[in-house]
């Protein structure tokens, strides 16, 4: 890719800030999809990318998504935890309708979805 102005500087620049902020853990939001064998199953790739999606149509930049296997509640997938410091949110029974209205809800408006809560610490 050849820079050819400066906006293009301050793209890569927004970037590169945006990304070391996501590695050393400075964003507001963990948000994990659990990915194990069960959930997968029960449509966690298709969270997975409704999050993403939800996430990037928003223009969060202080989100951090990642994956993680089986929590052991098969029966309640699929699943995502939703971290913001102290706190952590898991919601289950997800479908990309309702993931997506958890970003909203939660990551937008700081308001927890309590309908799909499964469980809080």
């Amino acid at each position: 890719m050849k820079i050819k102005s400066i906006e293009d500087l301050k793209r890569i620049k927004e970037e590169v800030q945006k990304n070391v902020a996501l590695r050393e853990g400075k964003a507001k939001y963990k948000v994990t999809v659990h990915m194990g064998t069960c959930g997968i199953a029960a449509g966690a790739r298709q969270i997975m990318s409704a999050v993403l999606d939800e996430i990037s149509k928003r223009n969060l930049k202080d989100v951090v998504v990642t994956q993680a296997g089986c929590i052991g509640l098969c029966d309640r997938e699929p699943l995502i935890s939703v971290e913001n410091g102290s706190q952590k949110v898991l919601y289950g029974n997800l479908t990309p309708e309702k993931a997506r209205q958890v970003v909203v809800s939660h990551l937008v408006n700081g308001q927890i979805v309590g309908e799909w809560v499964i469980h809080t610490e």
